[in-house]
């Protein structure tokens, strides 16, 4: 009684574990993830909103349709990825989060209407509004955002990981059923005399199968959803903070040309910030790569505005920096940020593709688990009863 109870706690404590690791595959494809896709999409768009804002500044005193619609779009960005990413969010971290952003974003567009209208009229305060615009946006803005980004990622390492890592209150389960049934076989040798029970022996076998089976999938799953250093989930992260650092350093690229002062400050921000991108991105992308390219063909239209600062014509420094031309930065700057979201684009397949496939070794073993158990109980009563009745 004992051997076939045990048997049939362990396949349903078998099939509820692996049925879970099922259902967070799930979790992971329709929620984990795209929640922090949406969190690194909500930095983006709000960076990208004070480059623009900046860009449009510098433009004259009236900016350009485009640049006002890319302003616009940002903003727009902003609230879709904001609503996605905390879709469902309940945890008090996400919430204080949500507050702040959603009390500072309308102060931030608040002054940098003030900035658009003051520089309309060609008053100089209107630089004024846009630096306490961009303060705020990166002094409380911006780092909740990277909370949030964080938040999300850490979530969706942790349901990989209740994927991938073995169930182990299954193996222990099955570890002390395969010695119970051991133990069953002694008595049964001292109460019988018999050295094998057929019934015992074909429950242990169907046990052994079951812990195979389930380290198998395991380590099926581990291989498959690659979460180690150079993981699809790693590479991931590091191309969310490369495409972040982008868009700070392009921030920081039209803000040091606002005030049309002494820009050394503003351009040790810059090239720290440079560095950072580029170290990060030599470990993720090749030198041939169409990112690293747009990389460099950036910094190279970087070089040409600081020249014409530098030169004191500030006219090509402006144009350089936020006019339409092929050779100018903002027209660069757009292909890095392409070739970097196509980037994340396909690492973000290859990173659900992972998951799915270590949902997949998973498939059918909460069902195949437990009836292996069911069988080994009925296998054990099988083989054990005959002998009860040599003693009625």
């Amino acid at each position: 009684m004992g051997l076939v109870a045990l048997s049939v706690i362990s396949g349903l404590v078998c099939a509820n574990q692996l049925g879970e690791k099922l259902t967070r595959r799930d979790t992971v494809l329709t929620h984990s993830e795209p929640l922090a896709n949406a969190a690194q999409r909500l930095y983006v768009a709000l960076s990208a909103a004070d480059a623009t804002a900046s860009s449009a500044f510098l433009s004259g005193n009236v900016e350009s349709p485009e640049v006002r619609t890319r302003y616009r779009q940002a903003l727009a960005d902003t609230a879709a990825a904001l609503a996605e990413a905390t879709t469902g969010a309940s945890d008090q971290q996400t919430r204080e989060i949500v507050a702040s952003i959603s009390a500072d974003l309308p102060n931030y567009t608040g002054l940098v209407e003030a900035a658009r209208a003051n520089n309309r009229q060609g008053l100089p305060v209107g630089s004024a509004y846009l630096k306490q615009a961009s303060a705020l946006m990166q002094g409380s803005l911006l780092p909740d955002a990277e909370r949030l980004e964080h938040n999300r990622l850490a979530t969706l390492r942790g349901d990989q990981r209740a994927i991938s890592t073995l169930p182990i209150t299954s193996v222990v389960l099955l570890l002390l059923l395969l010695a119970a049934f051991g133990a069953g076989s002694v008595i049964l040798l001292r109460r019988t005399n018999r050295r094998v029970n057929l019934g015992v022996g074909a429950a242990a076998g169907a046990t052994a199968v079951a812990l195979l089976w389930i380290a198998v999938a395991s380590i099926a799953a581990t291989g498959v959803i690659d979460t180690g250093s150079d993981g699809a989930t790693a590479r991931f992260e590091t191309l969310v903070r490369v495409r972040i650092l982008a868009q700070q350093a392009r921030t920081e690229e039209t803000l040091q040309l606002v005030t049309r002062g002494d820009i050394d400050e503003s351009e040790k921000r810059f090239g720290s910030l440079v560095n950072e991108l580029r170290d990060r991105l030599t470990t993720v992308s090749d030198t041939n790569s169409a990112a690293a390219k747009a990389f460099s063909s950036w910094q190279d239209g970087h070089t040409a505005e600081i020249r014409a600062y530098n030169g004191n014509d500030y006219n090509a420094a402006v144009t350089q920096a936020v006019g339409g031309a092929p050779e100018s930065s903002a027209t660069r700057f757009t292909t890095l940020d392409d070739a970097l979201r196509a980037e994340l684009d396909t690492t973000r397949r290859q990173v659900r593709d992972g998951v799915d496939g270590a949902g997949d070794a998973f498939l059918f073993s909460q069902f195949g688990t437990l009836a292996l158990l069911l069988a080994a109980a009925a296998a054990t009563a099988g083989g054990i009863w005959p002998r009860l009745k040599e003693f009625l």
